[in-house]
C-alpha cells in the first residue's frame, strides 16, 4: 500500500487480505495445472477449486453446486439477467430500481431497445423503496425482478426478503446484486427468497478479476458464455484458478470475522460521522440512517464541490469518493442521489467514506482532524456559501454551459 495512505474507499475496491494472497500465490507458481485435466497434476488444482467453492458456499449458506465462478460482478449481473429472460421467453417485463449499478441499469436500457419493458422503481429521500409500488408493478408478464441488496453510494440496505416474497407470489425470478452486501451482512441462501445472487471478490479482500453467481437449485439457467464444460456447463472458459482460490479463502476469512468486524466498522463509521456532523455546519448524512451497511457513510457538505474536497483529502493521503460523477469528467450529479431528490446544494458536495476491517482508529482520527479545515477553507472561497439561490443559479448555468 502507498505509504501513509488512509484508504476509505472500500466500496470501490478493497486491499487483498495478506492471508488470501499467501494462499493464492502457489497457484501462480507451483500449482499451475489446468483443473480440468485428467492427470494428477491438474487434479490437485481441481481439488483446490472444489475447496474454494465449498468455502464460498459456506459464507452464502448455499450448496456448492449452486456456485458459478465468474470474472466479476458485471458478468454475474449480465449472466443472471439474460438467463432469467431466456428461461421465460414468453415474458417481456423486467422490474429494477432507479439506483442500481450500471451493470444492471445499462443492461436493462439495452433490453428496452429489444422490445422488453422495464419498470424503474423510485426511492424516497432516504433511498428506500416503496413496496406498494413494487406490488403494483408486478404482472403476469414480469419475467425478472433485479434489485441490489445494498446501495454502493449510500449504503442503504433494501428489505430483500420482503421483496422476494412478493416476487415469488407472482412467479417471477428474483435476482439480487449483492456485491456490496456479501461479507458485511449475514446471508443464508437456504432460507432466502433469492433465486440468483451476484458477488465480486475485490469487494471482500480478494483480488480483482474474480466473482461468483449463486443460482438456486431448480432455477432454469442458460449460460452467458458458451464453450467448454467448465462450471458444470454453466460458464465456459478455463477457470481463473488463483482468483478462485483467493475468493474461497476471502470468503472463509469474512465468515470468520463476522459479526465482530462489522460491529467494529460500524462503531468507527458512527464516530466519524457524528464527529463531523457536530464539527461542520451545513452537512447531513445521505441515505437511510438505520438500514444501511455498517461500513458506509455518505455525507453531503453544502455549497462546495465534492471534487474539491477529494483533491484536498488526497493531499493528506486520504482516499474517499464523491457522490458526484464530476470526478469522471462530468458535472452531472450521482444518479443515486438525484433519484433520492436531494437538493443541488447537497448533491455536488457529497462524499462517501467506506471502511473495512483493516481501517484503524488512528486513520479515523486523522480524517476527523482535517475535514473541518478543508470544508471551511473551500466554503471561504465560494461566493455563495450563504446564498443558496445564488449557488443553485451557478450550478444551473454550469450545466447549461457544459
Amino acid at each position: 500500500m502507498q505509504k501513509n495512505c488512509i484508504y476509505l474507499d472500500n466500496n470501490a475496491t478493497t486491499q487483498v487480505d495478506p492471508e488470501v494472497l499467501e494462499v493464492m500465490l502457489p497457484y501462480l507458481t507451483d500449482y499451475y495445472g489446468n483443473p480440468s485435466s485428467m492427470h494428477s497434476f491438474g487434479g490437485q488444482v481441481g481439488k483446490g477449486v472444489k475447496i474454494a467453492r465449498e468455502q464460498l458456499a459456506a459464507l452464502l449458506g448455499a450448496d456448492e453446486s449452486e456456485i458459478i465462478f465468474t470474472s466479476c460482478g458485471t458478468e454475474g449481473d449480465n449472466a443472471a439477467i439474460r438467463a432469467a429472460l431466456l428461461a421465460q421467453p414468453e415474458k417481456r417485463h423486467i422490474i429494477t430500481t432507479q439506483v442500481e449499478h450500471a451493470a444492471v441499469l445499462n443492461v436493462c436500457k439495452q433490453l428496452e431497445t429489444q422490445g422488453y419493458s422495464v419498470t424503474y422503481l423510485s426511492v424516497d429521500s432516504q433511498g428506500q423503496l416503496d413496496l406498494n409500488e413494487l406490488e403494483a408493478s408486478l404482472t403476469g408478464n414480469t419475467a425478472l425482478v433485479t434489485i441490489m441488496y445494498a446501495n454502493n453510494e449510500t449504503g442503504t440496505v433494501f428489505p430483500i426478503e420482503q421483496i422476494g416474497l412478493r416476487v415469488k407470489e407472482r412467479g417471477a425470478i428474483f435476482h439480487v446484486d449483492a456485491v456490496q452486501a456479501v461479507g458485511k451482512i449475514p446471508l443464508n441462501m437456504k432460507t432466502s427468497t433469492i433465486d440468483m445472487l451476484t458477488l465480486s471478490g475485490h469487494k471482500l479482500h480478494a483480488p480483482k478479476g474474480i466473482g461468483a453467481l449463486y443460482v438456486r437449485r431448480g432455477v432454469r439457467f442458460r449460460p452467458f458464455l458458451i464453450g467448454g464444460h467448465q462450471e458444470r456447463g454453466r460458464r465456459a472458459g478455463t477457470e481463473n484458478v488463483p482468483g478462485i482460490i483467493a475468493l474461497g479463502k476471502a470468503a472463509e476469512m469474512e465468515l470468520l470475522h463476522l459479526p465482530d468486524a462489522t460491529n467494529r466498522e460500524r462503531k468507527l463509521r458512527d464516530r466519524l460521522e457524528k464527529t463531523l456532523l457536530a464539527a461542520i455546519p451545513n452537512c447531513e448524512v445521505n441515505g437511510d440512517p438505520q438500514h444501511r451497511l455498517p461500513n458506509t457513510t455518505n455525507i453531503g457538505f453544502k455549497y462546495i464541490e465534492g471534487e474539491a474536497i477529494l483533491l484536498s483529502l488526497n493531499k493528506y493521503g486520504i482516499c474517499a469518493s464523491s457522490g458526484s460523477a464530476c470526478t469522471s469528467g462530468s458535472l452531472e450529479p450521482s444518479h443515486v442521489l438525484r433519484a433520492m431528490g436531494l437538493p443541488y446544494t447537497t448533491l455536488h458536495g457529497s462524499i462517501r467514506f467506506s471502511l473495512s476491517r483493516f481501517t484503524t482508529d488512528a486513520e479515523i482520527d486523522q480524517v476527523i482532524a482535517v475535514m473541518p479545515e478543508i470544508v471551511e477553507r473551500l466554503r471561504a472561497l465560494s461566493p455563495f456559501k450563504n446564498d443558496e439561490a445564488g449557488w443553485l443559479q451557478q450550478q444551473a448555468q454550469t450545466l447549461v454551459n457544459k
